[in-house]
């Protein structure tokens, strides 16, 4: 994925109301940014970060520019913009740079599951094999702790909890589900549940992959140019 431009650096204030962020760019202009993120953002908003903002030319937006990335530690730069997830994870499934479910040739995005209260953010069409269609649900982890592990989620997710249990279903009922980790950090060599922040989420997510449904990570490289998923990762619920 590249981005329309190249993005403006500048350095943070703070992010505040959950959808707001002051950063002061390089040229001196000072901003109030649209932050695309409803977690925590554990880690990955102190006062004094290098960020990096994209600018929408729309004059319909109360803010022009949107928070994209955030350097966490010398040379860790994050990808913040939770929006992008699923947009990075079809690219990589149709550029086959994900094996376990090579051979799709089509996706649909927010695809409504059967009645269920759920609409899949991806579904997996047109196998070259014949393989059955698969319901993606794409979760983006930007949380870390030492020794590279990744963490998911950063602040408690009942929506993700419920979602877990859908798949779950579906996938006792023979259809193919999997869970997708969009890691946008290069510092991550696993992804764990964070149980101590959100328990259930931990539990619902071990019973889902108990019941069938897959579980995998694409690691990608954050840039001011663009983000490009190419490396997977394990994923391990201890």
């Amino acid at each position: 994925m590249k981005f329309d431009e190249l993005l403006q650096a500048g350095t943070l204030h703070r992010r505040y109301k959950r959808f707001l962020a002051d950063i002061t760019l390089d040229n001196g202009e000072s901003i109030t940014a649209h932050c695309p993120n409803t977690g925590s953002m554990m880690g990955c908003c102190e006062p004094g970060a290098r960020v990096w903002v994209s600018r929408s030319n729309n004059p319909r937006r109360k803010y022009a520019h949107t928070w994209e990335l955030v350097e966490v530690s010398p040379g860790v730069v994050v990808g913040v913009h939770t929006g992008r997830a699923n947009a990075l994870v079809e690219e990589a499934v149709l550029a086959q740079r994900l094996p376990e479910l090579s051979g799709y040739r089509r996706v649909r995005r927010e695809v409504r599951v059967q009645e269920r209260p759920m609409r899949a953010d991806l579904l997996l069409m047109d196998h070259v094999d014949g393989e059955p269609d698969c319901l993606v649900e794409v979760k983006n982890v930007t949380a870390a702790v030492e020794g590279g592990v990744a963490l998911f989620p950063d602040a408690v997710s009942a929506r993700g909890t419920r979602h877990l249990e859908v798949l779950a279903a579906e996938a006792r009922e023979g259809r193919r589900t999997a869970l997708v980790f969009c890691v946008q950090r290069t510092d991550a060599r696993e992804v764990r549940p964070a149980d101590r922040i959100d328990p259930a989420y931990g539990r619902a997510l071990r019973a889902a992959r108990a019941d069938g449904m897959a579980a995998y990570a694409l690691q990608g490289t954050p840039t001011p140019e663009g983000i490009e998923l190419t490396r997977t990762l394990p994923v391990h619920c201890p």
